[in-house]
């Protein structure tokens, strides 16, 4: 874990660039972006003007995937490419959904300033004991996994909820994802469950969406994080067909949507897709 004063140089050293995690944060109405960050957010909401509510979407469908995966009895997560500690954080869901306070969650990013924020952010809400946030990169996954097990958080052996949402759209194919995905398919333990969304260019309504997606990948290559779209087909291959729950994979709103969902009543309109599978 980052101490205290490392965590604030490293924000201090990140106002460079755009952070990703921290546009992500701007727009669900979080309090941890820069001014440099929300002049960003602001361009690309003026080319995608619900792009605040794409990101929402993406909010949204995590709260109600972690609470379904403690209904399934899952109490241990680990939440790859976390970013920002926010409104809605996996271990607020999840000791909400369980008031045994019995869940571990561990988060996991790779942006130096993520986890410092995680740090100096977690301080206020988390249980040292439940609730870690360690530095490690999704395309490592050697190194990932081993600081999984050396966390003392998670037991590998037991089910776990691996949580990448809103991930899968900066990892672009020429980084192996597939091989990525069947790297920690393989190290979950029977009855875990795989928590996947990300952005999609799926059908777009017309041409200016369909351009607007390439400009918003345009536009990315200047963050922390270039992007990648990708169709439900696309990116159904990433549960390596284990069994999808209900509803399967789906537009992230179609997925348990309850009385807080945007674009419930439309949900191809929200540019997210998602589902959770099970570990046979």
């Amino acid at each position: 874990m980052i101490n205290h004063d490392d965590a604030l140089k490293a924000v201090a050293n990140s106002l460079d660039r755009p952070s990703a995690a921290r546009i992500y944060d701007y727009f669900i109405g979080g309090n941890t972006h820069y001014a440099i960050d929300r002049d960003f957010a602001e361009k690309v909401r003026a080319r995608l003007p619900l792009m605040g509510d794409y990101c929402l979407t993406s909010r949204q469908f995590l709260g109600r995937a972690v609470r379904q995966c403690v209904r399934e009895g899952i109490r241990q997560f680990v939440d790859v490419g976390s970013g920002l500690p926010t409104a809605g954080n996996v271990h607020e869901v999840a000791d909400d959904a369980s008031p045994r306070l019995d869940t571990r969650v561990l988060y996991i990013d790779n942006e130096p300033i993520a986890l410092a924020h995680s740090t100096l952010l977690l301080a206020d809400t988390a249980d040292p004991e439940r609730h870690h946030a360690i530095a490690a990169d999704l395309l490592q996954p050697d190194d990932l996994w081993e600081r999984v097990k050396a966390s003392e958080i998670i037991n590998v052996r037991e089910p776990v909820a691996l949580v990448i949402n809103a991930v899968m759209h900066f990892v672009k194919d020429e980084q192996n994802p597939d091989r990525l995905l069947e790297y920690y398919r393989t190290r979950l333990a029977p009855g875990s469950l795989l928590v996947l969304s990300q952005m999609t260019n799926e059908n777009p309504v017309n041409e200016d969406e369909r351009q607007a997606l390439l400009d918003l990948l345009e536009y990315y290559e200047t963050t922390t994080n270039p992007g990648f779209l990708r169709t439900m087909t696309e990116f159904e291959r990433f549960f390596g067909g284990w069994p999808l729950l209900e509803p399967g994979l789906v537009y992230a709103p179609a997925w348990h949507p309850d009385e807080h969902t945007v674009f419930a009543g439309s949900p191809s309109e929200s540019r997210v897709i998602g589902g959770v599978a099970r570990k046979p």
